[in-house]
């Protein structure tokens, strides 16, 4: 499927239960470990870390969104393959369980480095996806 201007991309997110999405673009931004990454027809080749946080599509003046939690992403012949342990779409993440996740991660508190590494994780986690659910 080709846009107007014909310049459009595929994107396709991958679990290991299922595809969660194939869809065309025009342009894509992409939740890197450190950082985001925009993606547009025509991109060079790239392997990539994914980071958690928030994969956005936009086709034309639809924006979709989806809640991506870390793994790679295969940019390659005009198609951004993002692999990933989980990912929801926007209308799957309930706003009020996503908040409630956030209060309980911030209450913690981490007696070691590590624990505390793992509740800046759960903390990081909780807040993009009350993000992606807001913009449902």
């Amino acid at each position: 499927m080709e846009s107007a201007t014909g310049r459009q991309i595929r994107c396709v997110v991958v679990t290991p239960e299922t595809a969660v999405l194939d869809e065309h673009a025009d342009f894509v931004a992409v939740p890197m470990y450190d950082g985001e990454l925009g993606v547009m027809h025509g991109r060079s080749p790239l392997i990539g870390r994914l980071g958690v946080g928030e994969l956005r599509l936009r086709r034309g003046s639809v924006n979709q969104r989806v809640y991506v939690d870390g793994g790679f992403v295969q940019i390659r012949d005009n198609v951004v393959t993002l692999l990933t342990e989980r990912a929801l779409m926007s209308e799957q993440i309930n706003a009020e369980a996503a908040a409630e996740e956030l209060r309980s991660a911030v209450a913690k508190v981490g007696k070691t480095e590590v624990e505390q590494t793992e509740i800046k994780k759960a903390q990081a986690r909780a807040r993009v996806k009350v993000r992606v659910a807001a913009k449902a």
